[in-house]
């Protein structure tokens, strides 16, 4: 995890709970956090073989990611862009 999470505590806490519970390599799961003028966007990076298992088929598990995160992301009051790196 890099720079503060400060503004979106609730939508990264919730990110990095559920990409850790999908991956089998937990602790090189890392959040990178970029703050836009009304958009956080937070990149996702895993480890070696675990990209698939985070997109998941035609994208269904990612796109439920960010789903999930964005909602977290109400409670911080501010929109976020959820993007995973490959």
């Amino acid at each position: 995890m890099t720079d503060n999470g400060t503004e979106v505590p609730h939508a990264l806490a919730t990110l990095e709970h559920i990409v850790k519970s999908v991956v089998e390599k937990p602790d090189q799961v890392q959040i990178s956090i970029t703050s836009g003028d009304e958009v956080v966007s937070m990149a996702v990076t895993v480890g070696d073989g675990d990209m698939g298992r985070v997109i998941g088929r035609r994208g269904r598990i990612a796109n439920a990611i960010r789903t999930v995160v964005q909602a977290a992301a109400v409670r911080d009051g501010i929109s976020v862009a959820v993007e995973f790196v490959d």
